[in-house]
This record gives C-alpha cells, sequence and structure tokens, in this order.
C-alpha cells in the first residue's frame, strides 16, 4: 500500500495559515485531504475556522507539535490510518498538518520519517511557510522560529501583499531560503500550493514570486537580523554516480555526527548498479534516516544532489566529511582492481 503524502504547513502567528488552507479546501482536487490542526492555548479554535466536514478535521490542543504534543501526533497519525482501513473514515490521499505558529517544522518532520506506526503509512511530501507581508520583517528580527520555518520550507507564500508591499522582505526570504519557491498568495493556485502526490512530492501550477529589486530605505544585507546569521543552507552535487558502499559510509558518519545543528538534510542520490532507481536520503536533527529507493526519477536531472539546512554549523565541516569518504572509496576501489589484475593475467 502506497505511503499517504504529508503536507507541514507552518508560518508565525497570524501570518495566514488558516486562511490559505480554506482556500485551498474549496478545491475539489483536495476532497481526499484530512487536516490535522495544532493550536496552542486553552481554548481551541482553529478547527472551527477551518471550512471542511468534521470527519476531516482533527485537533491537537494545548501544546505545539516541536513539544508536548509529539505523542499525539504519531497516535492520531495512526489512529487515522486504522479507522481508514475499518471503513470509519471515508477514504484518503493526503494529510495536511497544520502547526502552531510557536511550532519549528523539524521535529514534526521526524515524527513523519522514523516514529514506530508513521513511517510505513505516510510520508513527508514537502513543507509550506506562510509570512506576512505587513510584519513579515519584525517577525524575523524578533523570533527564531520564524527564521527556521522560512530555512525550513519546500515553498514560502507571501501573505497580505494587498495590505503592504516591502520588495526587500522577498529578497530577505530568498536570501535565507535560495533553494526555495517564493510565492505570492495572491498569483498562484491555493490547491497546487497545498497539494502533495504521491512519490513526487509537491504538484506543479503556483507561479513564483520574482526577486523585487531593492530600493533604499529597506533592510539589505547589512542590516540583517542576528537571527538570520543563525541559519546555513548549502548544497552537494555529483554528476557521476555514487557507489553503493561510499552511500552508506556517508549515511553511517553523517548519522554519527549528527545534532541539534543538523535542522534538515534531504537528498536524491545516483547510485552506481542503479540507473533508473535513485535512493533518498532524509535527516533532522539527530535522527538520519536509512536508506529509501525511488521506482524513479521524479524529472530529468539525475544528478546527486543532497541538500543541508544548519545551524550555527558551517557548511565546511560536511563538505570535508564527503570529501574525506571520496577520497576512501576511490582508494578502496583502485585497491579492489589492483587485486584483480593478477588473476586476470595468470597464465594458464
Amino acid at each position: 500500500m502506497a505511503r499517504t503524502p504529508v503536507t507541514l504547513l507552518t508560518g508565525f502567528l497570524g501570518s495566514g495559515k488558516t486562511t490559505l488552507l480554506n482556500r485551498a479546501l474549496r478545491d475539489p482536487r483536495l476532497r481526499g485531504t484530512v487536516v490535522i490542526v495544532n493550536e496552542f492555548g486553552e481554548i481551541g479554535l482553529d478547527h472551527e475556522l477551518i471550512e471542511a466536514s468534521s470527519d476531516a478535521v482533527v485537533l491537537l490542543q494545548n501544546g505545539c507539535l516541536c513539544c508536548s504534543v509529539r505523542g499525539d501526533l504519531v497516535n492520531t497519525l495512526i489512529d487515522l490510518h486504522q479507522r481508514q482501513l475499518q471503513g470509519e473514515l471515508p477514504a484518503f490521499d493526503h494529510v495536511v498538518i497544520e502547526t502552531s505558529g510557536l511550532a519549528e517544522p523539524t521535529p514534526v518532520a521526524e515524527v513523519l520519517l522514523a516514529a514506530a506506526g508513521v513511517k510505513p503509512c505516510f510520508s513527508l511530501a514537502g513543507i509550506v511557510a506562510t509570512v506576512d507581508a505587513v510584519n513579515g520583517q519584525d517577525t524575523l528580527d524578533a523570533h527564531e522560529q520564524s527564521v527556521k520555518q522560512v530555512a525550513l520550507a519546500d515553498r514560502i507564500v507571501v501573505t497580505k501583499s494587498d495590505l503592504h508591499a516591502d520588495d526587500g522582505l522577498i529578497e530577505r526570504l530568498k536570501r535565507l531560503n535560495p533553494a526555495s519557491e517564493v510565492v505570492d498568495v495572491h498569483e498562484a493556485d491555493p490547491a497546487a500550493l497545498i497539494r502533495a502526490s504521491h512519490g513526487s512530492g509537491f504538484e506543479p501550477g503556483w507561479r513564483p514570486a520574482a526577486p523585487a529589486p531593492h530600493r533604499p530605505g529597506l533592510r539589505g544585507q547589512d542590516a540583517r537580523s542576528r537571527h538570520d546569521e543563525r541559519i546555513g543552507r548549502f548544497s552537494i552535487v555529483r554528476d557521476e554516480p555514487w557507489d553503493l558502499d561510499m552511500l552508506r559510509l556517508f549515511l553511517d558518519a553523517l548519522a554519527a555526527n549528527a545534532g541539534p545543528a543538523l535542522l534538515r538534510v534531504k537528498g536524491i542520490i545516483n547510485v552506481e548498479g542503479s540507473p533508473e532507481r535513485p535512493a533518498v536520503i532524509h535527516g533532522a536533527q539527530q535522527l538520519v534516516h536509512s536508506l529509501a529507493w525511488l521506482d524513479r526519477w521524479p524529472s530529468e536531472d539525475r544528478r546527486t544532489r543532497i541538500v543541508f539546512i544548519t545551524l550555527d554549523q558551517a557548511a565546511g565541516d560536511i563538505e570535508e566529511l564527503v570529501a574525506d569518504i571520496e577520497r576512501l572509496s576511490r582508494r578502496t576501489r583502485a585497491a579492489r582492481e589492483r587485486a584483480a589484475r593478477p588473476h586476470d593475467g595468470v597464465r594458464q
């Protein structure tokens, strides 16, 4: 049975998560979507503001998903899967988790990547972060949670741009997360922003916002918040396939050195001897998950690509680790080839 894709919808308090979700849920393409809402407060209201049937909305209350209610999230996902199998719930093919505005996405991603009973049934399709154009700059300055939400996102949705235009905000978001799409909510298909499909991550259909030109008086590179400086994002790209033993050695070394500074790692690997089926790696903080495989390449790009998002950790440390493993792999392969040559030339 195929695993159900899960979209994490994150964003700081008041950034427009529920409004975006309501717009998306009106689209028939999200008819098979279950929504899990996490609200931080004594009284839960967000689930009542979401325009979906009561059977499709689950409330996790009195805590944020990165802290006290992670166990509740595990139990909720397992319960949803079991109730669907038993026919107690209509069939669903997608889950959206709307986090509290104070939650960091990484621990939630860990649940999907490794929690017993969850991993076999659900997969992380991607992270969507909302940032409102009115308060976005000040929020990024004041709250490190907001910076992490942006840095970890696969897609950043700028809201409330009809109320306030801040050219510098888009520039800043692109500096924080160069690999993410930055989308203006008013220029996009809401369902396409949220919808995920089996095995291929997010569906296309949005229109990325172009970087706005910098103008005098806007926040620029020199005026970035200290929080921005703590987030690092870098990639490793290789044209040649990796040896499977080398890949396993890399995962072992990464797992041995992982910790809170490793906010997220994700990669698609071209493995020698498996040209049509790429390997996939995922990790978050202390957890680096075991190797997984896709049935096919999701695009024409068949290079090995690994993305790291770190906190207070220099890219050079991990790049040096990869370089050491690559050197070891080359030496090991050369030794094997030398050992095989005498046998090939032995006279009978």
